[in-house]
């Protein structure tokens, strides 16, 4: 019996155990806790199919999701140089990069790809969240002013999907200076007379909101997503007021006239396509 209990048991419960199922084929909601079964989680974009709610969707995924038969051509980005401050808090900020990095399998936190919705010739450039919450160093910058001009040399859309905490704290003034950067790289497009559309993820907050995520030719925020520079809690402690519950929410954005409108991702693609249709039937002007 002893070698039955030590030996035999042990691998009849590894075989039936139901932990490995739990974690690979259920996915929580973070909004309603309802469990959802991995393929529905996926096939709706990570949207929970009982209360709607949108969770966080990989660059890639969304890319893919967004532009024609799913398919884009992902533009390279140059590397930047890491940690020219040389910075350090609880742990030095080459570190935290090599660490995101080993993580997410990502370079940093945009990503950039060139294809087509509805027919008409797009640039993206996403965030990914995973990397250090989205913040924007010279990296993201970078990735901004490549995507508008890799959209000038294409006669395409620029559109830019932030899903942010705003600058990264650890490049010092060198994240703050992509603000104008990124201010550039729509007055480009501006110029050339070609559509910039922002996509509003959840959250897109500080430097981010402060430059080019408020300055499209048409706001379209995902469903619940927060949306503002500061936080609610320095706001209310600031203005010494307290705020509606549903203060920076894209639905509250929108009735104030801060977006243009609320889309859930299943209906994102072809939204978005009949703007795009509308937007660019004229030809554009050639850059300056």
């Amino acid at each position: 019996m002893n070698w039955l209990s030590k030996n035999v048991l042990p691998k009849i419960k590894a075989l039936v155990t139901t932990e490995n199922v739990k974690e690979n084929l259920w996915v929580k909601c973070t909004s309603c806790s309802q469990m959802i079964f991995h393929r529905d989680f996926e096939e709706q974009f990570n949207t929970c199919t009982t209360c709607g709610n949108h969770m966080p969707l990989s660059p890639d995924r969304r890319i893919a999701m967004l532009l024609d038969g799913g398919r884009g051509e992902v533009i390279a980005l140059e590397k930047s140089k890491d940690d020219p401050l040389q910075f350090r808090d609880k742990k030095r900020y080459m570190d935290r990069l090599k660490d995101t990095r080993s993580k997410t399998g990502v370079q940093d936190a945009i990503m950039v790809a060139a294809g087509t919705i509805n027919g008409q010739n797009v640039v993206i450039a996403a965030f990914d969240f995973r990397f250090m919450g989205g913040s924007m160093g010279r990296a993201v910058g970078d990735g901004i002013l490549r995507a508008a001009d890799e959209a000038l040399a294409r006669k395409a859309a620029l559109i830019t999907v932030p899903s942010t905490g705003g600058a990264r704290m650890q490049e010092g003034i060198l994240s703050l200076m992509q603000l104008p950067r990124t201010i550039i790289a729509v007055n480009k497009m501006k110029t050339a007379g070609l559509p910039y559309i922002v996509l509003l993820a959840h959250p897109t907050t500080g430097g981010v909101t402060a430059s080019f995520a408020m300055l499209g030719d048409i706001h379209i925020a995902e469903p619940g997503a927060i949306i503002g520079f500061a936080g609610r809690r320095v706001i209310e402690e600031t203005v010494r007021e307290k705020l509606p519950e549903n203060f920076q929410t894209a639905e509250y954005l929108m009735e104030h006239g801060m977006v243009d409108m609320v889309t859930p991702r299943s209906k994102q693609h072809d939204v978005i396509g009949r703007i795009l249709t509308m937007l660019m039937d004229h030809p554009a002007k050639a850059a300056e």
